[in-house]
């Protein structure tokens, strides 16, 4: 989009004083920018920790789960599981950062972790791949919340980097092209004045001389 401007001295005051608001927002954006990507490459190291984690946990609890399974057969394992080991759930909020709104996700038990099977028709194999399945379940929470936080960064941070780049490519450098056309403009006109009133002065003198 092309500036639309009047080669006067109040519009390029008004000129002036928009670049000078350009130039503050884009310093406060690229900021601003910057520090999301700070806190972005953090959020990424610690996605990549808890998923790696909890890959480590599943694939523990799976084989567990599989050891259990070569000791029971398989109605003894459906009947053992089919009740939950206790009550949980997942409390939803929001968070914020850098004004940014991100969710928080907070795993929520109810009641104390026990077994719901008895113990006599059961191995210690089924205990474990239970014990272990429980405990990979807040890391599961917490790596869904990281995960959503990282895409709502990286969504900010590339709308950020489209306005620094508008202001940095387009907007300023229109200001500073329109303020340096109207400098031109007002010096040609001032040009042009003081040679009309040279050349007025210039007749007035003549005048007198020749009368």
């Amino acid at each position: 989009m092309t500036l639309s401007y009047k080669p006067t001295r109040m519009e390029m005051t008004a000129l002036k004083k928009r670049l000078v608001t350009a130039k503050r927002g884009h310093k406060l954006m690229k900021d601003k920018r910057d520090e999301m990507v700070r806190r972005f490459i953090a959020y990424v190291r610690r996605n990549k920790e808890l998923r790696e984690r909890a890959e480590r946990m599943i694939g523990e609890a799976m084989e567990a789960f599989v050891l259990a399974r070569a000791s029971m057969s398989a109605a003894e394992i459906e009947e053992a599981l089919c009740y939950p080991a206790s009550g949980a759930g997942v409390a939803v909020g929001v968070d914020h950062v850098l004004s940014i709104e991100v969710p928080k996700f907070s795993f929520v038990r109810s009641g104390d972790v026990g077994y719901p099977y008895g113990f006599m028709t059961t191995g210690a194999e089924l205990d474990e791949a239970v014990r272990r399945f429980t405990e990979v379940m807040p890391i599961l929470i917490e790596l869904a919340e990281v995960e959503k936080t990282c895409n709502r960064l990286a969504d900010e941070i590339e709308k950020t980097r489209r306005r620094v780049n508008a202001l940095e490519y387009v907007m300023i450098p229109q200001l500073e092209e329109a303020i340096r056309r109207i400098s031109m403009k007002l010096e040609e006109n001032e040009r042009g004045n003081l040679t009309r009133l040279m050349k007025t002065k210039d007749m007035l003198n003549a005048k007198e001389q020749s009368g």
